[in-house]
């Protein structure tokens, strides 16, 4: 239950598309790589893609008296998740359901999963500032407050400009943010290892600084971290030597 875990790390985009599923599935298997105890809680119900990013698409979780028993991951015994893909028909289901069953099925999440002792509990949350977003918060505060967020963005102006909604709702929600994350900032070279800035660049720092946050990390656009995440690949074990997972190693050192 929530109540065994020592940290609860919410992971937030103000848009969709960012790659926020990519980033808290990573930054949970460095945890684990760390010899850390990680629990992985997918929220985004209507798009629920962290089972196939840990090749967990055929599981299905087990009711027991105390709970739902989340999946385990197959060569990382220290992650377990949960996820509404657990619970559809198949892959090509989709959620349609009102904001009310939405709000009781993360209420089921937060109170209703076994998770046993851990130390971290990293939160997959949908994009935006919504009733989805209110209902996470509300139902954690209820046993514990978040011990913090972390933000992710693009560089464009269009993805910051979301980022500032979702700095003032942590902000009037009372939830400390850890730091922003700039992802996507620029591509690596799978020959050279040269990053070259396809899109903008530096505009999630720019953001951190004039909102007085910290700022994590820079992540660029490495093609083995997508050839692995498409497939159901542990990028952070198999490519251990590589600069992006380099990068999520010195930001997982973070302290909520």
């Amino acid at each position: 239950m929530i109540s065994e875990v020592k940290r609860v790390v919410l992971v937030l985009s103000g848009k969709g598309g960012v790659g926020k599923s990519t980033v808290a599935t990573q930054l949970a298997l460095t945890l684990t790589n760390n010899k850390l105890k990680v629990g992985l809680l997918d929220i985004d119900l209507c798009g629920p893609s962290i089972p196939r990013m840990l090749n967990l698409e055929e599981c299905h979780v087990q009711q027991t008296n105390e709970g739902w028993l989340p999946v385990s991951v197959d060569g990382c015994p220290l992650l377990s998740v949960m996820s509404i893909g657990f619970l559809l028909k198949g892959k090509d289901s989709a959620v349609i359901w009102r904001g009310p069953k939405k709000n009781a099925m993360i209420r089921q999440f937060i109170t209703d999963v076994n998770w046993g002792s851990l130390d971290y509990l990293i939160v997959d949350t949908p994009p935006g500032t919504s009733d989805e977003h209110i209902s996470v918060v509300e139902c954690l505060k209820e046993y514990r407050t978040p011990d913090g967020a972390i933000l992710v963005t693009t560089p464009q102006d269009l993805s910051i400009g979301d980022v500032r909604r979702e700095i003032t709702f942590c902000r009037k929600a009372n939830i400390n943010i850890i730091g922003l994350i700039e992802n996507m900032s620029g591509y690596v070279c799978p020959h050279c290892s040269e990053c070259t800035n396809i899109f903008s660049s530096g505009g999630g720092e720019s953001l951190a600084k004039y909102a007085d946050i910290r700022f994590l990390a820079k992540i660029p656009i490495d093609t083995k971290l997508g050839e692995c995440t498409d497939d159901g690949i542990d990028f952070i074990n198999n490519f251990n030597d590589s600069q992006t997972a380099n990068i999520f190693d010195n930001m997982a050192q973070f302290e909520p």
